[in-house]
């Protein structure tokens, strides 16, 4: 297993790896020439950058542009989002049993099962034949209007958006640029981060099915592959928008996508020195990457080049990415729906979350959160789905909704998808084991973002 081995999402041709030259297969094919390469390169990659990192202001709205147009679809289209989500949510429902995968295991049958009460409670909510106490404010309508929706149209277009990053030698330079930092700070091998990078810009679950075939095939050790599962493999950065949307942070939007990134990874360089991934084998046997070519800097450029060479369908890239972004959002809004009731529910009407919050109390307090009881009860909810603490913590005061935020990405871990994802892998990790390391993760990430979002409201970056 070498680098090329290692498929960003967008990928449809095999990469060429930085320190060898092209296979002959690879040769043979048509390759744009070196000009127009890079002129889509720079092209593309700045469509990418734009759409996903510059705010515009449109009316009295400022955010970034993909955002206003999927909010043009749920406020001012809203009958057809309406029925775009139904029919996203019955393919969703439906998949599982055209193509079998409910019979796997008891995980893909647990799944199937809320993705089908998902869609019940979206239909008796269209309906009206809701119970009452589902149907108050905080409930059904709360979960299909604010999150349900803004799903579904986002994640498919943001996926579409996400081509240009990682479609065209942009994720291919980063993953290059990484390398020399990954081993010291992450104790985890160069390649793997083209695996970070993909599971922040793209999604957890190909960054998952990265790790684990590379895992597979033994270049990763099981430590290694544990850290990158729980703690680069968090939910895509168009999900990122969905969280502050929710939590009104969207003004405050680089703040908080880049603040977060970097708590997530300062989070993840502290997780893997402690138990219980620490403990994990660590033993593996690969060959030592040579990079004898030129600078690190020209070998990132050539490797992007090469990238954009190969990307020579640009229709084909982008249906494969706006695709894969229709089968994400099918089959997460309708187990959203069920698996946000249910959490909604045991948070209104029951002590679970008041118990679990009391773990995360001193780490609310000392972070100094105006209502860090309150707090920490709505963090302690992302458990069971990492939107939770968005959902709880919404009218909250701007330091608290922005460490829910963070909090929100950057445990990694939550029943509602990533756990079962993991259990789905040959990862050997534990329910058990993964509960441990999601309360470390919260814990260090409340400390971390409550620090920053102090500073950031100090020097006036969050008013």
């Amino acid at each position: 297993m070498s680098e090329r081995d290692i498929l960003p999402p967008g990928s449809s041709v095999p990469r060429t790896p930085l320190d060898s030259p092209a296979p002959a297969s690879l040769r043979s094919e048509k390759l744009l020439s070196k000009p127009i390469a890079l002129i889509q390169l720079i092209v593309c990659s700045a469509i990418g950058l734009v759409m996903f990192f510059v705010p515009f202001t449109i009316g009295d709205k400022s955010t970034i542009l993909f955002d206003h147009g999927a909010t043009y679809l749920v406020t001012q289209q809203h009958t057809l989002s309406v029925t775009l989500l139904f029919l996203l949510m019955i393919f969703g429902v439906g998949k599982p049993f055209i193509d079998g995968s409910w019979r796997k295991n008891l995980t893909h049958k647990t799944l199937t099962v809320f993705k089908i009460i998902g869609l019940v409670l979206a239909v008796m909510y269209m309906t009206g034949t809701a119970p009452a106490y589902m149907m108050e404010a905080d409930m059904l309508p709360f979960l299909f209007e604010k999150l349900a929706l803004p799903v579904g149209m986002i994640v498919p277009i943001g996926a579409l958006i996400l081509a240009f990053l990682v479609g065209f030698g942009l994720l291919e330079m980063v993953g290059v640029l990484m390398q020399p930092i990954m081993k010291p700070i992450w104790r985890t091998p160069g390649s793997s981060a083209i695996d970070a990078v993909a599971s922040f810009v793209g999604s957890y679950s190909i960054g998952l099915l990265i790790t684990n075939r590379v895992y597979l095939q033994k270049q990763y050790s099981a430590r290694e592959a544990v850290i990158i599962a729980t703690g680069f493999s968090t939910v895509s950065a168009a999900f990122m928008v969905i969280v502050a949307k929710t939590l009104n942070l969207m003004e405050f939007w680089n703040i908080f996508f880049w603040s977060t990134l970097v708590i997530t990874f300062i989070v993840t360089a502290i997780t893997a020195r402690i138990p219980p991934v620490s403990l994990f084998d660590n033993d593996v046997e690969r060959p030592p990457l040579d990079h004898t070519r030129g600078k690190r800097l020209a070998a990132a450029f050539d490797l992007g080049l090469a990238t954009s060479r190969q990307a020579t369908d640009l229709k084909q890239i982008l249906w494969s990415n706006f695709r894969d972004g229709l089968m994400m959002a099918a089959a997460i809004v309708p187990s959203i729906i069920a698996v946000g009731l249910t959490g909604l529910l045991l948070a209104k009407y029951t002590p679970v979350f008041d118990v679990l919050g009391l773990l995360l109390y001193p780490f609310t307090w000392l972070g100094g959160l105006p209502e860090p009881l309150v707090a920490a009860k709505g963090m302690s909810a992302g458990l069971a789905e990492m939107f939770l603490p968005a959902l709880l913590l919404s009218e909250a005061d701007i330091l608290t909704r922005y460490v829910a935020g963070v909090i929100s990405i950057s445990s990694v871990l939550f029943f509602s998808a990533m756990i079962p994802c993991v259990l789905a892998t040959e990862i050997p990790l534990s329910v058990g084991k993964m509960i441990v390391i999601w309360f470390e993760r919260v814990a260090l990430s409340i400390l971390l973002a409550a620090a920053f979002g102090h500073f950031a409201m100090y020097v006036g970056w969050m008013a």
